[in-house]
């Protein structure tokens, strides 16, 4: 059994070697595997979890780089296929810290990993998995959306069974479609995770509490909204907590939030309480944001652990 399935986003982040440089006059790059959900396998397996992907690429070098990349992290590409006509996305951005990090996706003229096929799925790996993750952008367009339905279907809300909201505007052929997806959705999982931003998508606010109740009357058991500077808060029926941020010298904010996704994983499997796991997301979070990479960035257990200490981590 595989303890961490994710589906979806996979693709090349080619990111600059130069900090604080316009991509006008970057003249260095460095070429690592990308997509949020194959980003959070990544981060899980590191962590010591078994982790596999369910996602497409282009039949191209590319495509290959990344077969190679999740082999290399320790994740399960088995479920990784290729499109042909469609060539892999590429993903560039821009590193300008604190807070400043603009993205640019190649995706034309169709990304493969929205050609995930309900009749290509294993649906038995889904539903055997320890924990399921999927995110909102896998419902941005056909096929890929009816299978995300398929896989829950097939899952049947066994927990832990995660939707993260990772809502992007420019990955959506039409905006006004997400509102009543993502809604539909959440009957289907037990755990949403998101920011102000994408919280405020399926909810309607952005406000912290109310976002992380309307989630819970959604139909999820536990809502976790990310408050950037003034922490996390995690929210179930029965329990609400707060915790505060890891203060980090940010050099690229990207992978924080999927190093944040592959420790929640963690925590959630091991069966800790909330606020233990939330203090190692956090915590995992903060050390890939003070790295410039994502995927080769996703700490280790001990790691982890260091930074909670208050120790030095490399």
């Amino acid at each position: 059994m595989t303890e961490v399935l994710t589906i979806g986003r996979l693709g090349v982040d080619v990111y600059p070697l130069q900090v604080g440089v316009s991509l006008r006059h970057v003249e260095t790059f460095g070429k690592f595997l990308g997509g949020s959900p194959a980003n959070v396998a990544v981060a899980a397996a590191r962590l010591g979890r078994s982790a596999a992907l369910i996602s497409r690429t282009g039949a191209d070098p590319f495509g290959e780089f990344l077969h190679d990349a999740l082999v290399q992290y320790g994740v399960d590409d088995r479920h990784v296929t290729t499109v042909g006509g469609l060539p892999t996305p590429v993903t560039f951005c821009e590193i300008r810290p604190p807070d400043d990090f603009p993205i640019y996706f190649y995706r034309a003229p169709k990304a493969p990993d929205l050609e995930i096929h309900t009749t290509e799925l294993d649906l038995a790996a889904v539903a055997e998995a320890g924990l399921f993750w999927a995110t909102v952008t896998g419902l941005s367009q056909e096929p890929s959306r009816a299978a995300h339905f398929a896989a829950w279907e097939a899952r049947g809300r066994r927990p832990p069974t995660v939707l993260d909201l990772d809502y992007r505007p420019a990955l959506w052929p039409d905006l006004a479609e997400a509102p009543d997806l993502v809604r539909r959705a959440l009957g289907h999982v037990t755990v949403a995770v998101g920011n102000l931003d994408e919280v405020e998508v399926p909810t309607g606010t952005r406000e912290p509490y109310e976002a992380a109740k309307a989630l819970l009357d959604g139909g999820v058991a536990l809502a976790v909204v990310k408050r950037g500077p003034d922490g996390v808060l995690g929210m179930t029926r029965d329990e609400t907590v707060v915790v505060p941020p890891v203060a980090v010298e940010v050099v690229n904010g990207l992978g924080a939030g999927d190093a944040f996704g592959g420790a929640l994983c963690h925590g959630l499997l091991a069966g800790w309480p909330l606020e233990r796991t939330l203090r190692f997301a956090n915590a995992a979070g903060a050390i890939v944001a003070g790295r410039l990479a994502c995927a080769p960035a996703m700490p280790t257990t001990e790691e982890v652990g260091a930074m909670l200490a208050g120790k030095a981590h490399a």
